[in-house]
Protein backbone atom coordinates (compact mmCIF):
# COMPACT_ATOMS: atom_id res chain seq x y z
CA UNK A 1 0.00 0.00 0.00
CA UNK A 2 2.90 2.41 0.67
CA UNK A 3 6.09 0.88 -0.76
CA UNK A 4 7.91 2.13 2.37
CA UNK A 5 10.01 -0.38 4.38
CA UNK A 6 9.71 1.89 7.42
CA UNK A 7 5.98 1.09 7.64
CA UNK A 8 6.87 -2.57 8.23
CA UNK A 9 9.15 -1.47 11.04
CA UNK A 10 6.49 0.78 12.59
CA UNK A 11 4.09 -2.17 12.60
CA UNK A 12 6.63 -4.10 14.65
CA UNK A 13 7.07 -1.10 16.96
CA UNK A 14 3.31 -1.01 17.61
CA UNK A 15 3.36 -4.69 18.62
CA UNK A 16 6.40 -4.09 20.83
CA UNK A 17 4.69 -1.25 22.72
CA UNK A 18 1.69 -3.50 23.41
CA UNK A 19 3.90 -6.37 24.58
CA UNK A 20 6.02 -4.13 26.79
CA UNK A 21 3.00 -2.40 28.34
CA UNK A 22 0.87 -5.48 29.04
CA UNK A 23 3.30 -8.43 29.09
CA UNK A 24 3.53 -8.88 32.86
CA UNK A 25 -0.16 -8.10 33.33
CA UNK A 26 -0.96 -10.92 30.92
CA UNK A 27 1.12 -13.26 33.05
CA UNK A 28 -0.85 -12.27 36.13
CA UNK A 29 -4.06 -13.11 34.25
CA UNK A 30 -2.63 -16.52 33.28
CA UNK A 31 -1.81 -17.33 36.92
CA UNK A 32 -4.87 -15.80 38.57
CA UNK A 33 -7.69 -17.19 36.41
CA UNK A 34 -8.59 -20.52 34.86
CA UNK A 35 -5.95 -20.95 32.15
CA UNK A 36 -8.16 -23.07 29.94
CA UNK A 37 -10.96 -20.48 29.93
CA UNK A 38 -8.46 -17.67 29.38
CA UNK A 39 -6.95 -19.48 26.39
CA UNK A 40 -10.37 -20.11 24.83
CA UNK A 41 -11.39 -16.46 25.28
CA UNK A 42 -8.17 -15.18 23.73
CA UNK A 43 -8.52 -17.47 20.70
CA UNK A 44 -12.11 -16.34 20.08
CA UNK A 45 -10.96 -12.71 20.24
CA UNK A 46 -8.13 -13.41 17.79
CA UNK A 47 -10.63 -15.11 15.49
CA UNK A 48 -12.75 -11.94 15.55
CA UNK A 49 -9.74 -9.78 14.64
CA UNK A 50 -8.84 -12.03 11.69
CA UNK A 51 -12.47 -11.99 10.55
CA UNK A 52 -12.42 -8.17 10.66
CA UNK A 53 -9.31 -8.17 8.47
CA UNK A 54 -11.09 -10.50 6.04
CA UNK A 55 -14.27 -8.43 5.89
CA UNK A 56 -12.55 -5.06 5.51
CA UNK A 57 -10.23 -6.41 2.82
CA UNK A 58 -13.05 -8.09 0.90
CA UNK A 59 -15.08 -4.86 0.86
CA UNK A 60 -12.02 -2.75 -0.05
CA UNK A 61 -12.36 -0.67 3.11
CA UNK A 62 -9.01 -1.58 4.66
CA UNK A 63 -6.80 1.43 5.42
CA UNK A 64 -3.41 1.94 7.04
CA UNK A 65 -4.89 3.14 10.38
CA UNK A 66 -7.19 0.11 10.45
CA UNK A 67 -4.23 -2.20 9.81
CA UNK A 68 -2.38 -0.67 12.75
CA UNK A 69 -5.47 -0.74 14.98
CA UNK A 70 -6.32 -4.37 14.27
CA UNK A 71 -2.68 -5.35 14.64
CA UNK A 72 -2.60 -3.75 18.09
CA UNK A 73 -5.77 -5.67 19.06
CA UNK A 74 -4.27 -8.90 17.76
CA UNK A 75 -1.07 -8.26 19.70
CA UNK A 76 -3.04 -7.57 22.88
CA UNK A 77 -4.89 -10.88 22.83
CA UNK A 78 -1.75 -12.68 21.65
CA UNK A 79 0.10 -11.33 24.70
CA UNK A 80 -2.49 -13.04 26.92
CA UNK A 81 -2.67 -16.25 24.89
CA UNK A 82 1.06 -17.08 24.77
CA UNK A 83 1.95 -17.25 28.52
CA UNK A 84 -1.36 -18.99 29.24
CA UNK A 85 -0.54 -21.71 26.72
CA UNK A 86 3.02 -22.08 28.03
CA UNK A 87 1.81 -22.34 31.64
CA UNK A 88 -0.74 -25.02 30.70
CA UNK A 89 1.83 -27.45 29.28
CA UNK A 90 3.37 -28.58 32.60
CA UNK A 91 -0.11 -29.41 33.97
CA UNK A 92 -0.68 -31.85 31.11
CA UNK A 93 2.44 -34.01 31.48
CA UNK A 94 4.65 -35.45 34.27
CA UNK A 95 7.83 -33.58 35.19
CA UNK A 96 10.33 -36.26 33.99
CA UNK A 97 8.93 -35.89 30.46
CA UNK A 98 9.28 -32.09 30.48
CA UNK A 99 12.42 -31.68 28.30
CA UNK A 100 11.05 -33.95 25.59
CA UNK A 101 7.61 -32.37 25.84
CA UNK A 102 8.98 -28.83 25.44
CA UNK A 103 11.00 -29.95 22.43
CA UNK A 104 7.93 -31.61 20.93
CA UNK A 105 6.05 -28.36 21.50
CA UNK A 106 8.67 -26.51 19.46
CA UNK A 107 8.51 -29.24 16.81
CA UNK A 108 4.72 -28.99 16.52
CA UNK A 109 4.79 -25.20 16.37
CA UNK A 110 7.52 -25.17 13.72
CA UNK A 111 5.83 -27.88 11.67
CA UNK A 112 2.84 -25.56 11.41
CA UNK A 113 5.21 -22.71 10.58
CA UNK A 114 6.74 -24.84 7.83
CA UNK A 115 3.41 -25.55 6.13
CA UNK A 116 1.24 -22.51 6.79
CA UNK A 117 3.30 -19.69 5.19
CA UNK A 118 3.67 -21.73 2.00
CA UNK A 119 -0.06 -22.43 2.00
CA UNK A 120 -0.72 -18.76 2.74
CA UNK A 121 1.44 -17.67 -0.19
CA UNK A 122 -0.44 -20.05 -2.47
CA UNK A 123 -3.79 -18.79 -1.15
CA UNK A 124 -2.87 -15.13 -1.68
CA UNK A 125 -1.69 -15.91 -5.21
CA UNK A 126 -4.79 -17.93 -6.10
CA UNK A 127 -7.81 -16.60 -4.18
CA UNK A 128 -6.56 -13.31 -2.73
CA UNK A 129 -5.79 -11.73 0.63
CA UNK A 130 -9.36 -11.59 1.98
CA UNK A 131 -9.89 -15.33 1.64
CA UNK A 132 -6.55 -15.96 3.33
CA UNK A 133 -7.66 -13.88 6.32
CA UNK A 134 -10.90 -15.88 6.43
CA UNK A 135 -8.89 -19.12 6.66
CA UNK A 136 -6.82 -17.49 9.40
CA UNK A 137 -10.00 -16.73 11.36
CA UNK A 138 -11.18 -20.33 11.00
CA UNK A 139 -7.92 -21.70 12.40
CA UNK A 140 -8.31 -19.63 15.58
CA UNK A 141 -11.73 -21.22 15.94
CA UNK A 142 -10.15 -24.66 15.68
CA UNK A 143 -7.70 -23.80 18.47
CA UNK A 144 -10.57 -22.59 20.67
CA UNK A 145 -12.38 -25.90 20.12
CA UNK A 146 -9.21 -27.85 20.90
CA UNK A 147 -8.84 -25.95 24.17
CA UNK A 148 -12.26 -27.24 25.25
CA UNK A 149 -10.80 -30.76 25.18
CA UNK A 150 -7.89 -30.01 27.52
CA UNK A 151 -7.83 -31.81 30.87
CA UNK A 152 -5.07 -30.99 33.34
CA UNK A 153 -3.51 -33.61 35.62
CA UNK A 154 -4.45 -31.97 38.91
CA UNK A 155 -6.07 -28.92 40.43
CA UNK A 156 -3.58 -26.09 40.81
CA UNK A 157 -3.49 -23.38 43.45
CA UNK A 158 -3.96 -20.08 41.60
CA UNK A 159 -2.22 -16.96 42.88
CA UNK A 160 -4.41 -14.87 45.15
CA UNK A 161 -2.29 -11.75 45.54
CA UNK A 162 -3.13 -8.56 43.68
CA UNK A 163 -1.97 -7.66 40.20
CA UNK A 164 0.97 -5.35 40.99
CA UNK A 165 2.12 -7.52 43.90
CA UNK A 166 1.97 -10.61 41.69
CA UNK A 167 4.02 -8.90 39.01
CA UNK A 168 6.60 -7.77 41.58
CA UNK A 169 6.84 -11.30 42.97
CA UNK A 170 7.73 -12.66 39.54
CA UNK A 171 10.31 -9.91 39.01
CA UNK A 172 11.92 -10.77 42.36
CA UNK A 173 12.01 -14.41 41.35
CA UNK A 174 13.84 -13.53 38.12
CA UNK A 175 16.22 -11.23 39.98
CA UNK A 176 17.16 -14.14 42.23
CA UNK A 177 17.46 -16.55 39.27
CA UNK A 178 20.56 -15.35 37.36
CA UNK A 179 20.44 -18.30 34.96
CA UNK A 180 16.94 -17.45 33.77
CA UNK A 181 17.63 -13.71 33.73
CA UNK A 182 20.77 -14.12 31.61
CA UNK A 183 18.97 -16.50 29.26
CA UNK A 184 16.05 -14.12 28.79
CA UNK A 185 18.42 -11.22 28.20
CA UNK A 186 20.20 -13.21 25.52
CA UNK A 187 16.82 -14.11 24.05
CA UNK A 188 16.00 -10.41 23.76
CA UNK A 189 19.30 -9.60 22.03
CA UNK A 190 19.08 -12.55 19.64
CA UNK A 191 15.53 -11.66 18.63
CA UNK A 192 16.36 -7.96 18.36
CA UNK A 193 19.36 -8.39 16.08
CA UNK A 194 17.98 -11.40 14.24
CA UNK A 195 14.56 -9.93 13.40
CA UNK A 196 14.13 -10.07 9.64
CA UNK A 197 10.67 -11.50 8.95
CA UNK A 198 9.19 -8.15 8.06
CA UNK A 199 11.85 -7.66 5.35
CA UNK A 200 11.12 -10.99 3.65
CA UNK A 201 8.55 -9.24 1.45
CA UNK A 202 11.34 -7.05 0.09
CA UNK A 203 13.66 -10.01 -0.48
CA UNK A 204 10.91 -11.94 -2.26
CA UNK A 205 9.88 -9.10 -4.57
CA UNK A 206 13.08 -7.12 -5.18
CA UNK A 207 16.16 -9.19 -4.29
CA UNK A 208 15.02 -12.58 -5.56
CA UNK A 209 12.49 -11.35 -8.13
CA UNK A 210 9.69 -13.61 -6.98
CA UNK A 211 5.95 -13.48 -6.23
CA UNK A 212 3.67 -14.34 -3.29
CA UNK A 213 4.67 -18.01 -3.53
CA UNK A 214 8.32 -17.00 -3.17
CA UNK A 215 7.45 -15.09 -0.01
CA UNK A 216 5.69 -18.18 1.30
CA UNK A 217 8.80 -20.27 0.66
CA UNK A 218 11.04 -17.74 2.40
CA UNK A 219 8.75 -17.68 5.45
CA UNK A 220 8.52 -21.48 5.49
CA UNK A 221 12.25 -22.18 5.13
CA UNK A 222 13.22 -21.33 8.75
CA UNK A 223 10.38 -23.54 9.98
CA UNK A 224 11.61 -26.43 7.81
CA UNK A 225 14.99 -26.14 9.49
CA UNK A 226 13.32 -25.82 12.88
CA UNK A 227 11.44 -29.08 12.33
CA UNK A 228 14.75 -30.80 11.57
CA UNK A 229 16.45 -29.24 14.60
CA UNK A 230 13.55 -29.98 16.97
CA UNK A 231 13.26 -33.56 15.68
CA UNK A 232 16.96 -34.09 16.38
CA UNK A 233 16.61 -32.68 19.91
CA UNK A 234 13.51 -34.77 20.62
CA UNK A 235 15.23 -37.99 19.51
CA UNK A 236 18.35 -37.60 21.68
CA UNK A 237 19.02 -37.43 25.39
CA UNK A 238 18.47 -33.98 26.94
CA UNK A 239 21.54 -31.76 27.02
CA UNK A 240 23.32 -31.78 30.37
CA UNK A 241 24.82 -28.33 29.61
CA UNK A 242 21.87 -26.54 27.96
CA UNK A 243 23.42 -23.10 28.46
CA UNK A 244 26.31 -23.92 26.16
CA UNK A 245 23.89 -25.40 23.65
CA UNK A 246 21.85 -22.18 23.69
CA UNK A 247 24.87 -19.96 23.04
CA UNK A 248 26.27 -22.13 20.24
CA UNK A 249 22.85 -22.34 18.62
CA UNK A 250 22.32 -18.56 18.74
CA UNK A 251 25.72 -17.95 17.14
CA UNK A 252 24.84 -20.46 14.39
CA UNK A 253 21.50 -18.67 13.94
CA UNK A 254 23.36 -15.41 13.30
CA UNK A 255 25.67 -17.08 10.78
CA UNK A 256 22.66 -18.37 8.85
CA UNK A 257 21.20 -14.86 8.64
CA UNK A 258 24.48 -13.41 7.36
CA UNK A 259 24.63 -16.10 4.65
CA UNK A 260 21.03 -15.33 3.67
CA UNK A 261 21.75 -11.60 3.43
CA UNK A 262 24.56 -12.13 0.92
CA UNK A 263 22.71 -14.69 -1.20
CA UNK A 264 21.12 -13.74 -4.52
CA UNK A 265 19.95 -17.24 -5.44
CA UNK A 266 16.64 -18.56 -4.12
CA UNK A 267 17.96 -22.06 -3.40
CA UNK A 268 20.93 -20.77 -1.38
CA UNK A 269 18.67 -18.33 0.45
CA UNK A 270 16.30 -21.11 1.44
CA UNK A 271 19.15 -23.31 2.69
CA UNK A 272 20.58 -20.44 4.76
CA UNK A 273 17.19 -19.69 6.31
CA UNK A 274 16.62 -23.38 7.03
CA UNK A 275 19.99 -23.57 8.79
CA UNK A 276 19.11 -20.54 10.92
CA UNK A 277 15.77 -22.15 11.75
CA UNK A 278 17.42 -25.39 12.87
CA UNK A 279 19.73 -23.49 15.20
CA UNK A 280 16.83 -21.45 16.53
CA UNK A 281 14.84 -24.62 17.34
CA UNK A 282 17.69 -25.94 19.46
CA UNK A 283 17.95 -22.63 21.31
CA UNK A 284 14.20 -22.25 21.87
CA UNK A 285 13.66 -25.80 23.14
CA UNK A 286 16.47 -25.44 25.68
CA UNK A 287 15.34 -21.99 26.86
CA UNK A 288 11.76 -23.16 27.37
CA UNK A 289 12.92 -26.29 29.19
CA UNK A 290 15.04 -24.30 31.63
CA UNK A 291 12.25 -21.82 32.30
CA UNK A 292 9.61 -24.49 32.87
CA UNK A 293 11.70 -26.69 35.15
CA UNK A 294 12.98 -23.86 37.34
CA UNK A 295 9.61 -22.18 37.95
CA UNK A 296 6.83 -23.05 40.38
CA UNK A 297 3.45 -23.75 38.81
CA UNK A 298 1.78 -20.80 40.52
CA UNK A 299 4.32 -18.48 38.88
CA UNK A 300 4.62 -20.10 35.47
CA UNK A 301 2.21 -17.73 33.72
CA UNK A 302 4.02 -14.65 34.98
CA UNK A 303 7.51 -15.98 34.26
CA UNK A 304 6.39 -17.14 30.81
CA UNK A 305 4.93 -13.67 30.20
CA UNK A 306 8.22 -12.07 31.25
CA UNK A 307 10.06 -14.43 28.89
CA UNK A 308 7.63 -13.62 26.07
CA UNK A 309 8.15 -9.91 26.76
CA UNK A 310 11.91 -10.37 26.43
CA UNK A 311 11.72 -12.55 23.33
CA UNK A 312 8.72 -10.99 21.60
CA UNK A 313 9.73 -7.49 22.60
CA UNK A 314 13.17 -8.02 21.13
CA UNK A 315 11.66 -9.39 17.94
CA UNK A 316 9.11 -6.59 17.51
CA UNK A 317 11.59 -3.85 18.37
CA UNK A 318 14.07 -5.57 16.07
CA UNK A 319 11.54 -5.44 13.22
CA UNK A 320 11.40 -1.67 13.70
CA UNK A 321 15.21 -1.49 13.75
CA UNK A 322 15.44 -3.66 10.63
CA UNK A 323 12.90 -1.53 8.77
CA UNK A 324 14.71 1.64 9.80
CA UNK A 325 18.13 0.36 8.74
CA UNK A 326 16.68 -0.99 5.48
CA UNK A 327 15.16 2.43 4.70
CA UNK A 328 18.58 4.01 5.25
CA UNK A 329 20.65 1.37 3.47
CA UNK A 330 19.09 -1.80 2.03
CA UNK A 331 17.28 -4.92 3.20
CA UNK A 332 20.37 -7.18 2.74
CA UNK A 333 22.53 -4.78 4.73
CA UNK A 334 19.97 -4.69 7.55
CA UNK A 335 19.82 -8.49 7.78
CA UNK A 336 23.62 -8.88 7.57
CA UNK A 337 24.18 -6.37 10.36
CA UNK A 338 21.52 -8.07 12.45
CA UNK A 339 23.10 -11.49 11.98
CA UNK A 340 26.51 -10.13 12.97
CA UNK A 341 24.95 -8.48 16.04
CA UNK A 342 23.43 -11.82 17.07
CA UNK A 343 26.84 -13.52 16.93
CA UNK A 344 28.44 -10.72 18.97
CA UNK A 345 25.66 -10.96 21.58
CA UNK A 346 26.25 -14.71 22.03
CA UNK A 347 30.00 -14.20 22.38
CA UNK A 348 29.49 -11.35 24.87
CA UNK A 349 27.21 -13.45 27.09
CA UNK A 350 29.71 -16.34 26.92
CA UNK A 351 32.50 -13.99 28.02
CA UNK A 352 30.83 -11.75 30.59
CA UNK A 353 27.87 -13.79 31.94
CA UNK A 354 29.25 -17.27 32.64
CA UNK A 355 26.15 -18.46 34.51
CA UNK A 356 24.44 -20.17 31.55
CA UNK A 357 27.64 -21.96 30.48
CA UNK A 358 28.24 -23.28 34.02
CA UNK A 359 24.69 -24.50 34.45
CA UNK A 360 24.45 -28.29 34.64
CA UNK A 361 21.58 -30.71 35.24
CA UNK A 362 20.85 -34.36 34.74
CA UNK A 363 17.90 -36.72 35.42
CA UNK A 364 18.27 -38.93 38.49
CA UNK A 365 16.10 -41.53 40.18
CA UNK A 366 13.87 -40.04 42.88
CA UNK A 367 12.65 -41.60 46.13
CA UNK A 368 9.70 -43.23 44.36
CA UNK A 369 11.78 -44.42 41.43
CA UNK A 370 10.50 -41.66 39.16
CA UNK A 371 12.84 -39.22 37.50
CA UNK A 372 13.51 -35.91 39.23
CA UNK A 373 15.60 -32.93 38.26
CA UNK A 374 18.92 -32.26 39.94
CA UNK A 375 20.07 -28.72 39.22
CA UNK A 376 23.53 -27.60 40.24
CA UNK A 377 22.93 -23.88 40.59
CA UNK A 378 22.33 -21.46 43.52
CA UNK A 379 18.84 -21.79 44.99
CA UNK A 380 16.56 -18.91 43.96
CA UNK A 381 14.99 -17.45 47.13
CA UNK A 382 11.41 -17.83 45.91
CA UNK A 383 11.60 -21.55 45.05
CA UNK A 384 10.78 -24.11 47.73
CA UNK A 385 10.80 -27.88 47.93
CA UNK A 386 7.33 -28.06 46.38
CA UNK A 387 8.82 -27.03 43.06
CA UNK A 388 9.18 -29.20 39.99
CA UNK A 389 12.43 -30.73 41.21
CA UNK A 390 15.18 -30.52 43.83
CA UNK A 391 17.09 -27.29 43.29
Amino acid sequence: MTGDPLQFGLLGLARFILLFAFGLAAGVVADRYDRRVTLITAQIALMAVAAAFAGLTATDRITLPLIYGLTVLSALFGVVSAPTRHALIPTLIPTPAMPSAMTMGVLTFQAAGMLVPAVGGALVASVGVAASYAVDAATFGVVALAAFALHTRAERQPTTIGGSAAAKESLRFLRDSPILLATMGLDFLANFFGASTTLMRIFAAEILGGEPRTLGWLLSAPAVGSVVGATHMASRRPLTRPGIGILVAIAAYGLGLVAFAFSRELAISLVALAASGAADAVSVSQRHTLRTLLTLDRQRGRVAAAHDTFAGGGSQLGEFEAGLVASWTSAPAAVALGGAGTIVAALAVWRFLPGPTRFHWNPEGGETGSETLAVRTPRPKSIDERGPGSI
